[in-house]
């Protein structure tokens, strides 16, 4: 038997939503907010901008604003950007969302559980061991691999940890793509 991976898998983690942003409401104090369908607010003020985009507390339905330029000159801003922000655009809204400086900025964590989802081939192909599969990520997902591995192959987190050679820590969450083997079963 060779110790070279006779198959390559594609396996692809894609957004099915926005996630939720865990951030607590002043009104009620929950924790979880959305950006609903995605709304900027731009306001002028002389020769200069604040740009926010508006976010919904999930529980009591309150409107917060998350700020993304704050007074700067209307000329730094990109026309087509700015453009955007007027139409809401939604590739816009999901691109500034999952800017980690803009969570940092304002203090906010994304919640992913239930956003996303993990295509992978139909079948899976009972042909010579082993088996080597590609991870891509098409947005910023943080998942661990052993849960992924496991939960996809029905494997128990401790048989993924003695099966399968990773490229990653297989404990540790990645929101960039590996690759990982599996190897046959005792």
């Amino acid at each position: 038997m060779s110790s070279q991976p006779h198959t390559v898998l594609p396996w692809v983690v894609r957004r099915t939503r926005l996630p939720l942003l865990s951030l607590r409401c002043v009104d009620c104090g929950s924790e979880s907010a959305t950006t609903g369908e995605g709304r900027f607010r731009v306001n002028a003020n002389g020769k200069r901008l604040h740009v926010w985009l508006l976010v919904r507390c999930v529980s009591c339905d309150r409107t917060s604003k998350l700020a993304v330029y704050e007074r700067v000159p209307v000329t730094s801003i990109d026309p087509a950007e700015l453009d955007g922000y007027h139409a809401n655009d939604p590739e816009l809204v999901a691109s500034t969302l999952l800017d980690p400086l803009l969570a940092r900025r304002n203090r906010f964590t994304l919640d992913w559980k239930g956003a996303w989802r993990l295509d992978t081939p139909s079948a899976w192909l009972d042909e010579a061991w082993p088996v080597k599969v590609e991870v891509v990520f098409e947005d910023p997902v943080p998942v661990r691999p052993d849960r992924l591995i496991a939960h996809r192959l029905g494997l128990s987190r401790n048989e993924v940890l003695r099966r399968i050679k990773c490229d990653v820590p297989l404990r540790r969450p990645t929101s960039a793509g590996f690759t990982f083997t599996v190897m046959a079963g005792d």
